[in-house]
């Protein structure tokens, strides 16, 4: 079974309560406002299409990405294809790409303690180590979602923390539940590219994310083309492409 037959979100008035008041609570603004649009480009899970065909692309147009993943589905099927083993994300670290965190078994963060939280990170820390790829500095929530003790508990361990809804990377925002925008599904390539129109124009910092990188993908996925259109645009329009440890510290987060 894979997690996503186990995944059930929470959609109680509890739940949707929560999601509104956690976005209140353990915040950590960004202090300094980007200077130029910066644009990173990251892998969910990371499948072994996004570790071959994604990584590919950004190396050939001379950037880096960020791939968050889950050590306990290294080499696992999940819903939008196998995962990347220990030696595709130890030739992705060589490669400059940065190995974030997505907690060791995709736990759902908005339904579970701070210590199981922390544990999970804890758990993946250590097979990023035993694998050799550095420790993580970046993470992002498995579903986006999220709830007071993780946050908080995990805010306290990583630079970054990527959640799900759209927006952009700007003075005031909060890094333990920063904003990010989807490349998938069949409107994914446009939203993307409107999003990249309004950080160009207010010069902020868009993070976007995506899990395969294949011909027919996943609806969590996107094709070759479209990522490589996006990379392309952004290079020419003036981005400066970081991972997402990059960027931030750019922006004198430590």
């Amino acid at each position: 079974m894979t997690y996503a037959d186990a995944y059930q979100p929470d959609r109680s008035i509890q739940g949707k309560l929560r999601r509104r008041v956690v976005r209140l609570v353990h915040r950590r603004p960004l202090a300094l406002a980007p200077e130029r649009p910066m644009i990173s480009f990251s892998f969910d899970d990371a499948p072994a299409t996004a570790a071959h065909a994604g990584a590919k692309l950004l190396e050939a147009r001379g950037v880096r990405g960020a791939f968050f993943v889950c050590g306990g589905l290294a080499g696992r099927q999940a819903p939008m294809g196998v995962c990347g083993e220990a030696a595709d994300y130890q030739r992705l670290a060589q490669a400059g790409h940065e190995i974030a965190c997505h907690t060791f078994s995709h736990l759902d963060c908005g339904q579970a303690s701070a210590d199981a939280a922390a544990a999970e990170a804890e758990r993946n820390a250590a097979e990023f180590d035993r694998w050799g790829v550095g420790a993580p500095t970046a993470f992002a929530y498995p579903y986006g979602d999220v709830a007071a003790g993780p946050k908080r508990a995990l805010g306290e361990r990583f630079m970054v923390l990527r959640a799900l809804h759209p927006g952009l990377v700007e003075e005031g925002t909060d890094l333990n539940q920063a904003p990010a925008v989807g490349i998938e599904g069949p409107g994914g390539e446009a939203r993307a590219r409107e999003w990249m129109a309004r950080a160009a124009a207010r010069r902020a910092w868009l993070i976007l994310y995506t899990h395969d990188v294949r011909e027919e993908p996943s609806p969590w996925g996107c094709t070759p083309t479209a990522l490589a259109r996006l990379l392309d645009e952004a290079l020419a329009e003036g981005f400066d492409v970081e991972t997402v440890s990059g960027a931030a510290r750019r922006l004198g987060v430590a």
